[in-house]
């Protein structure tokens, strides 16, 4: 069983999943002061999010009647690009609340 098999069996796209890890890695390297654990874990946040953010963004998007390419692979791979961009993001602000919410509990005992 190849990669591109095994992908596919877990309803995952390749274009997708590479699209957003091309997010992932501009996103990582777009910051002044990135650091070693951005650039590492922005390109996998962003694959796996544009994994399985895609079709519902999609989804939602055409709900909208949000302009989008006449092709369904283009459209796919834009949205994927776009959440793989947030992603990490979206990852950075979840991250800190729950570093905030871990050390406001800390002092509070």
């Amino acid at each position: 069983m190849t990669i591109h098999e095994f992908l596919d069996a877990l309803g995952i796209k390749v274009g997708v999943v590479i699209a957003g890890l091309s997010g992932g890695i501009l996103r990582g390297l777009s910051r002044r002061r990135y650091t070693t654990r951005e650039i590492v874990a922005s390109p996998i946040c962003g694959a796996l999010a544009a994994a399985y953010l895609t079709e519902p963004a999609l989804f939602y998007l055409r709900a909208i009647n949000w302009p989008l390419p006449q092709e369904d692979i283009a459209a796919m791979n834009a949205t994927a690009f776009v959440v793989g961009v947030c992603a990490m993001w979206i990852a950075d602000l979840v991250f800190d609340a729950i570093s905030r919410w871990v050390k406001g509990g800390r002092e509070m005992t």
